[in-house]
């Protein structure tokens, strides 16, 4: 019997694409450092200065600790105010955009590019700009967040809806129900779990950009931050980094177990 010649036997994959894409990304990442001007070599000759930085957080000033509680309170309610006007105004903004939803093609791509758009102004620019209408204080920083909100849950949840099962919708029009019937019978039991795990996903982040946006005035807990990093008090600093992060980490803790419950 006439045994199988070398070239009958499939041959493995080349790597050379391997090997191609690896020398193109350490292209890029030589060419970004170069137009950067950012070396390894200033990273380890400041390495002396953020040693002393963090010799000046330490032993962090506690006694700090009861002048920002009220700020904080007052970040996570802009969080929480912020995350569901977004939230509510994503609804009818995700169904026009849904290709299988609305069928009006002049009507879901000026939805989907204004969501675009949306989520291509950064929060503290957001929140600069309704400073600069509504002033200082928190309505500017909950109107940000809210915006902000609008753009990340719309996106994510009109992309669910994309993906749900047409079954349900083809059963509903088949015995003539509205559209409205088509949407709360067949389209918000599928998503309904998906959109509030969306909505938590959101919360999660805006309690750590409203963190930030009182460095234009937007209020919450940033405006301690520019404070005390004015004024190069860093031992009061690091207490407001420690209890920012204690209560993301209690606020993600709680989101997530609530995802689990929902999903």
């Amino acid at each position: 019997m006439k045994e199988p010649s070398k070239s009958s036997y499939p041959q493995p994959p080349s790597k050379l694409k391997h090997y191609v894409t690896a020398c193109i990304v350490l292209l890029l990442l030589w060419g970004s450092s170069v137009q950067t001007e950012a070396t390894f070599g200033e990273l380890f000759e400041g390495i002396p200065e953020m040693l002393k930085l963090l010799a000046e957080m330490f032993p962090p000033r506690w006694s700090y600790f009861d002048n920002i509680v009220p700020a904080m309170l007052e970040t996570i309610r802009m969080a929480i105010v912020g995350t569901t006007i977004g939230g509510l105004l994503a609804i009818p903004v995700a169904l026009l955009a849904a290709s299988n939803l609305s069928r009006s093609w002049w009507l879901r791509y000026p939805v989907r590019f204004a969501l675009n758009l949306i989520r291509t102004i950064p929060d503290l620019l957001l929140a600069a700009i309704f400073v600069a209408i509504v002033g200082i204080g928190p309505l500017p920083g909950m109107l940000a967040l809210a915006v902000f909100s609008l753009g990340l849950i719309a996106k994510l949840s009109y992309e669910a809806l994309e993906a749900i099962d047409p079954g349900p919708l083809e059963a509903m029009t088949a015995v003539g129900a509205s559209s409205l019937q088509r949407i709360w019978f067949a389209v918000i039991p599928q998503i309904q779990a998906h959109f509030m795990s969306f909505a938590l996903y959101t919360f999660e982040i805006n309690v750590r950009a409203a963190a930030v946006l009182g460095l234009v005035g937007a209020g919450g807990i940033g405006h301690y931050y520019e404070v005390t990093l004015g004024f190069l008090e860093y031992d009061k600093t690091v207490v407001i980094v420690m209890f920012t992060l204690a209560i993301v980490l209690l606020i993600d803790y709680a989101s997530t177990k609530l995802r689990e419950k929902l999903l």
